[in-house]
């Protein structure tokens, strides 16, 4: 069992709240690459992760703002999908077909990273925009169910 295993695990046995060491970011970007995302040879558009990456890394963008790259997120009819993950819950986008939309997000980034907050991300986003999640009875009508 490696030192941050250890860290962990004598936390939960005291009952500790669990922190990162890592410092707290405004926000995270979640970019789908699996079934269908960037899948060209599939005929879905690209995904340019290697360029994407490289930007995040060389604006140092991770501190403020986390890049991750995951596997299927799930809605692979919409391919090339990212969601935005903030403390006030996760935006998803879909459809990303062309390089400006990914400058876009990088644009949106770096402004985030330099007002010190998550904005809103840019309108011509609005289109890309959509529902992950069903949204329950008990939400619509105001009531928690818990």
């Amino acid at each position: 069992m490696n030192a941050q295993t250890q860290r962990i695990r004598e936390s939960l046995r005291r009952h500790d709240a669990l922190a990162t060491g890592r410092g707290r970011v405004l926000g995270q970007v979640v970019c789908c690459e699996g079934c269908s995302c960037g899948q060209t040879d599939k005929g879905f558009p690209p995904f340019p992760r290697d360029w994407l990456k490289q930007q995040w890394k060389e604006e140092k963008l991770n501190r403020s703002v986390q890049l991750t790259i995951s596997g299927c997120l799930g809605p692979c009819d919409l391919a090339n999908v990212f969601c935005v993950i903030s403390p006030e819950g996760m935006q998803w986008f879909g459809g990303l077909q062309e390089q400006w939309h990914y400058d876009l997000l990088l644009a949106w980034a770096k402004a985030s990273r330099d007002a010190g907050v998550l904005l809103e991300l840019p309108a011509e986003m609005n289109l890309h925009r959509f529902e992950r999640f069903a949204i329950s009875q008990y939400h619509e009508n105001g009531v928690d169910p818990v």
